[in-house]
């Protein structure tokens, strides 16, 4: 094959890393999450520093106070070096909280960017480093909502609909 369609080809795996690594998360599918990184990658993610166990351990652990999240996929820039790549995945973080003391739902959006170091070992492309970014972010009361509760709903784990075959 031409060297073109090679970077083409790469290009593609590592962007649908990143695709799988936001249906993880906002899956809360701890296995698809891991598969996107190598063993011993690192993640930063700000308050967050370390390897891939942990970095589930944290998701794990603060994911679930949310009622949704959804991790809406912008400009994506790889760049390929050989094995290894270089990435800026833009994106929009749409965060659920539930109703507080005040009685109200808030939604907290981040623009987000992922930074990120990709290896291909044994063939294959996975996150080695990864830091995460918020450019801004804001928290806005959920007032009125249109679909009513429970309709049309998914799932946060493996029994959501996109997971039927």
């Amino acid at each position: 094959m031409n060297e073109a369609l090679l970077r083409l080809l790469d290009e593609e795996a590592i962007k649908q890393v990143h695709v799988r690594y936001c249906r993880g998360i906002d899956r809360m599918d701890w296995e698809l999450i891991r598969s996107c990184y190598h063993p011993d990658a690192l993640d930063d993610h700000g308050e967050f520093v370390g390897g891939v166990d942990a970095f589930i351990a944290y998701g794990q652990e603060n994911l679930p106070r949310f009622l949704s999240t959804n991790h809406c996929i912008c400009n994506q820039l790889v760049e390929v070096h050989g094995d290894i790549a270089f990435a800026e995945h833009y994106g929009i973080a749409y965060h659920r909280l539930p109703a507080g003391a005040e009685g109200i739902e808030k939604d907290w959006i981040a623009v987000v960017r992922y930074v990120d170091r990709f290896e291909r070992r044994d063939g294959e492309w996975r996150i080695a480093h990864r830091r995460s970014l918020v450019d801004s972010d804001r928290v806005t009361p959920v007032t009125e909502t249109i679909v009513p509760p429970g309709t049309m709903a998914g799932a946060r784990d493996r029994t959501d609909p996109s997971y039927e075959r």
